[in-house]
């Protein structure tokens, strides 16, 4: 922890987002209810015929996810590979255990126990739920991680480089992992929408970044990238965040009233994941012996979903108002507070963590204020 006896804290937005996310639920449900037919035609507007891919959607989402890939200095992945135990973690946990981990729950408590045994969701409706849990465990966490990373001392230019790395895996595994596993549960996927979301909301977004990025440091440089032009893209971010929330929920106003019981059921698998695979990565960190501060971010990247992309993509799939958008919209709600909990875990286990020589009481230490 910081020896400057530092308390870390979240910034306005961050630290209340539990509370904007639960008043753009209440602004999109009423708006949806209030205003059936321009809901209706907003989530009608597509792409082009048979795209699938919603205008309002596709616009919100790149005015988020373009900000956080300017952010990524691909430049720095080398560095991890002269220390690669802990970028091996990451990739194992998030590749081949968290899609594969959620497909099996959600088959279990999804299909298995609330759908065949019990009989309280409809079975195509269970298949979907299960699809969009997939969806959302398959999309990896891009900008809040480094929030999370800040708050429990992560070493900076090694999450970055695990979040570039994840971000280019991503353009290559997303699409073929949720074909092959919603294919399994039983969901048709059309391979043509799932890449043209991957374009859409992964290529488009990293390419348009990275470019950026690359001739903004060779015109201006590196500090006026980082302390002049991507804080004028954070309102922009946050607005587009709210916004989508907003429509996404107005998008689900109906489903939400008529299924507020599938919400609470939804959040007990991705509740499980998250701490499952935080979990998994933090003792998987600290058996190869990975420094805490690589061990950490590891762990909250694998627990934490990428969950802008995942709404996204659902939608595209199988629409505003499907019980797969519906499951990754639970997914925003329960993730905040799921990792602020892990953030704070992860800081009081780092005794534990650290091996006898650094295991020495220390009084100054940092914390997470909410």
């Amino acid at each position: 922890m910081s020896a400057d006896n530092t308390v870390k804290r979240l910034d306005f937005f961050e630290r209340y987002l539990s509370l904007w996310v639960a008043a753009c639920m209440v602004a999109g449900i009423a708006f949806g209810r209030l205003l059936p037919d321009v809901t209706k035609q907003l989530s009608s507007w597509e792409f082009g015929k048979d795209s699938h891919v919603n205008v309002p959607i596709a616009i919100l989402i790149w005015l988020m996810i373009y900000p956080m890939m300017l952010k990524i200095d691909f430049g720095g992945i080398r560095g991890v590979f002269g220390k690669p135990k802990g970028l091996l973690v990451t990739l194992f946990v998030n590749w081949l255990v968290k899609p594969f981990s959620m497909a099996v729950l959600g088959w279990l408590f999804i299909q298995g126990l609330l759908s065949n045994t019990l009989g309280w969701i409809p079975a195509d409706a269970a298949k979907n739920y299960v699809a969009g849990l997939i969806i959302l465990a398959a999309a990896p966490c891009t900008a809040m991680v480094f929030v999370w990373s800040y708050l429990t001392d992560g070493d900076g230019p090694y999450t970055l480089a695990q979040v570039a790395i994840n971000d280019l895996i991503m353009v290559f595994a997303f699409a073929p992992i949720v074909a092959f596993l919603v294919g399994v549960s039983g969901v048709h996927v059309p391979w043509e929408v799932l890449l043209t979301s991957v374009v859409v909301f992964i290529v488009i977004p990293l390419a348009a970044g990275w470019l950026s990025r690359v001739l903004a440091i060779k015109l201006a440089g590196a500090d006026w990238l980082e302390h002049k032009l991507l804080p004028l893209f954070r309102p922009v971010a946050i607005i587009s965040l709210l916004a989508t929330l907003t429509l996404i929920f107005a998008f689900q106003a109906d489903n939400i009233l008529t299924n507020w019981v599938v919400v609470f059921l939804l959040a007990v698998p991705i509740l499980i994941q998250v701490y499952f695979n935080a979990g998994l990565t933090y003792g998987l960190m600290k058996w190869f012996g990975v420094p805490h501060n690589v061990a950490t971010p590891g762990a909250l990247i694998g627990a934490s979903n990428f969950f802008e992309l995942a709404v996204a993509v659902a939608i595209t799939l199988f629409g505003p108002a499907s019980p797969a958008a519906l499951a990754t919209v639970v997914g925003v709600l329960v993730e905040v507070p799921a990792m602020l909990s892990v953030c704070s875990l992860c800081l009081q286990s780092r005794r534990w963590y650290q091996n006898d020589s650094e295991n020495q009481p220390d009084k100054n230490t940092s914390s997470v204020t909410l």
